[in-house]
């Protein structure tokens, strides 16, 4: 890199925290006095040894593992999240009340936290056995305490948007008599409620604290151990010279960069400042409009919750729900991610060819020698951590070693050499990094508590299937609508009643619980329907994640946004509409699951024509929305070639047949407009 461009290009991880306090709300930790800010310090390399101990040399039992993470989860968080958000980074004055700027309400929540945490997984085996399904006062009292904790430190650390769903939960299941319809049950009480959540793994206690305490923790470690030693910059830095110096070349930086920080980043908002805190005012610079710059990084960094290997924690839950190894679920994630990408690759690429856009320069380009030299060894934990990922091993072994790897290389690379104080910081902060999804986790076990205490879950399947088959009858008897079948159509109507559905419970809530919740409760209607475990998981997650860039909550937009100083809103519709590949590709390997490489009667035929039906209609739905081919488009063009699209997506040959066909007037179109264009020039 050039030096007059390595400021541009480059932060300091500093100022990367600085920007990830500043956009990111599950990162706006409060400032502490210098007693405190040791003490806390001291906890979280703790909670990171803890866990690296225990995935890789320790035999802990289950129900006290997962109390360990909850306990070191809210007790930091009432220490590092204020009662109330501030948008300035500073401490507290002193007061009476506060104590190297925490107030003691806040302290003595921590210590409580701890104690209603640890309370029943510290009593023997047989004594917490016993005790299910006849509680003594003290677990109501603790069980009680822990719920309510975790409602606040979830509303903390995340927002009151899935406390609040939790309530209502809470509320269904202790007025369930008084529900309409399908929805009314017996009710329970409130010991019956709390022995379910706390007595039980199937509330607080649950997969969701299990799988991050087991798996995600690790890979949030390894993430920000990667990226401290180098491997981000690797990427941003392989980007632009695989993409920057093509047309709108910044924007194709933004897309390859954020692919790749995907596969070590699980986190939409995370990768969207972490990458678009450099891309975005290149983007800018080159002529790209503050909300389409936005738009682009969003929509590219909620791919890293698609991208394998890391997914975020989704990949884990499902390893723990459809008990297949990890390594399918990452086969399944492959090709959706990439037509993820080729969506917005398309749409980025026509945009800068009607806007006439340049890319970089060379002067602004880095020097593929001087990036490899300094950074090649950063490669090396990602290839351990997929090597023994795709031999079989378990998630935390790969974890523990791709962690053991980053720590070697970062002592070796004389580039970004660790120092023990640099070893000390970033152990710190990937468990920092974790707090927000463990308390997310927690919350999201009262709802799938619930669930499983109402059996409320197969009650809304039947609603939502009930529901499409009604409208799927009257379809059905409307020509030329009547050449499908009222199966056909009750499945197409019961599809986009999830998929909508899961747009909306994600707003404002991280991924990982939109998806935990949607399982529980969309993927009971997708079983009555015949669809593959494996598929519906995936399209309930998919919808999830495209939450992130919806408005009108769209977290990772409005979180570019900020960086671009653009139009919140109108940097989300930007973004759903770059992100528009994520909405078709559910539909796509629900009806063809070949799609997925790993799901039932797979063939590479069926694989074949699915992948290039994908691809001929994404791409062509990305010109309708662009609104240019090779020229500039007509809006009737834009409507016809868009319903043209579907027929692409819609799996067989027939069908891509016909809409060949049918493209072909719109291209000779679009030849004469180009050429004529040329003749006035």
């Amino acid at each position: 890199m050039s030096n007059d461009n390595d400021e541009d290009m480059h932060l300091s991880t500093d100022e990367l925290d600085e920007i990830d306090r500043k956009y990111d709300p599950e990162m706006a930790f409060r400032p502490t006095g210098p007693i405190l800010t040791v003490i806390i310090s001291i906890a979280l390399v703790a909670m990171t040894s803890y866990h690296f101990y225990a995935a890789g040399f320790g035999l802990i039992r289950e129900l006290l593992h997962r109390g360990i993470y909850l306990s070191f989860v809210l007790a930091l968080i009432f220490l590092l999240f204020p009662f109330r958000k501030s948008t300035e980074y500073k401490m507290a004055p002193k007061a009476w009340y506060r104590f190297d700027g925490v107030s003691y309400l806040d302290i003595t929540l921590a210590i409580l936290a701890v104690g209603a945490t640890l309370y029943l997984p510290l009593l023997p085996p047989e004594i917490v056995s016993e005790r299910v399904g006849n509680p003594s006062q003290g677990d109501v009292f603790m069980g009680t305490a822990l719920l309510l904790l975790t409602l606040e430190a979830a509303r903390r650390s995340i927002g009151p948007t899935l406390p609040m769903i939790a309530i209502i939960f809470i509320l269904f299941a202790l007025f369930g008599p008084l529900a309409p319809g399908a929805l009314k049950h017996g009710g329970t009480s409130w010991l019956g409620l709390i022995n379910h959540l706390y007595m039980t793994n199937q509330g607080l206690y649950g997969v969701a604290i299990g799988v991050m305490a087991k798996y995600v923790f690790l890979f949030i470690v390894f993430g920000v151990l990667a990226t401290r030693i180098g491997l981000g910059q690797l990427f941003i830095d392989l980007a632009m010279l695989i993409a920057g110096k093509y047309a709108g070349g910044p924007a194709k930086v933004a897309i390859f960069s954020s692919a790749f920080m995907g596969t070590i980043s699980g986190s939409s908002i995370a990768n969207t400042v972490t990458t678009g805190a450099l891309t975005i005012p290149a983007m800018k610079r080159t002529g790209y409009p503050a909300h389409f710059a936005a738009a682009v990084e969003a929509t590219a960094s909620t791919g890293g919750q698609i991208t394998p290997p890391i997914m975020g924690a989704a990949a884990f839950i499902m390893v723990e729900y459809l008990e297949i190894p990890l390594r399918d679920i990452l086969a399944a994630a492959l090709f959706p991610a990439l037509l993820h990408y080729f969506g917005i690759f398309t749409m980025v690429h026509l945009e800068a060819k009607k806007l006439g856009l340049r890319g970089l320069r060379p002067d602004e380009m880095p020097k593929a020698a001087i990036v490899l030299r300094k950074n090649w060894m950063s490669l090396a934990p990602l290839f351990i951590l997929v090597y023994f990922i795709l031999s079989g091993r378990t998630p935390d072994f790969a974890a523990v070693y791709g962690i053991i790897a980053c720590v070697v290389v970062g002592f070796l690379n004389p580039v970004n050499r660790l120092t023990p104080r640099d070893l000390w910081k970033a152990l710190a902060m990937g468990a920092k990094n974790t707090l927000a999804v463990g308390a997310a986790a927690a919350a999201v076990g009262v709802v799938v508590g619930v669930v499983t205490l109402t059996g409320v879950g197969f009650r809304l399947g039947y609603v939502v299937v009930q529901t499409a088959t009604d409208l799927g009858s009257t379809f059905g008897n409307i020509w030329p609508l009547s050449y499908f079948a009222v199966e056909q159509w009750a499945l197409f109507f019961s599809l986009v009643l999830i998929a909508v559905a899961c747009i909306f419970m994600g707003a404002g809530i991280p991924t990982t619980a939109t998806y935990i919740i949607l399982v529980s409760v969309a993927a009971p209607a997708l079983a009555q329907l015949n669809i593959e475990p494996l598929v519906a998981h995936f399209f309930v997650f998919y919808y999830g994640v495209l939450a992130d860039i919806t408005p009108p909550v769209a977290l990772a937009a409005y979180a570019a946004a900020g960086i671009a100083g653009s139009n919140p809103f109108k940097t989300g519709n930007t973004a759903f509409r770059l992100g528009i590949a994520k909405a078709l590709v559910p539909f796509v390997f629900v009806y063809s699951p070949a799609l997925l490489l790993v799901a039932e009667g797979f063939t590479w035929y069926l694989f074949s024509i699915t992948l290039l039906g994908a691809t001929l209609g994404i791409g062509t739905i990305g010109v309708a929305f662009a609104g240019y081919m090779i020229a500039p488009m007509s809006g009737k063009q834009r409507t016809y070639i868009g319903l043209v699209s579907f027929l692409f997506i819609a799996p067989g040959l027939t069908t891509m047949f016909i809409g060949l066909v049918l493209l072909a007037p719109v291209i000779y179109l679009q030849i004469r407009a180009r050429d004529h264009l040329r003749l006035q020039v």
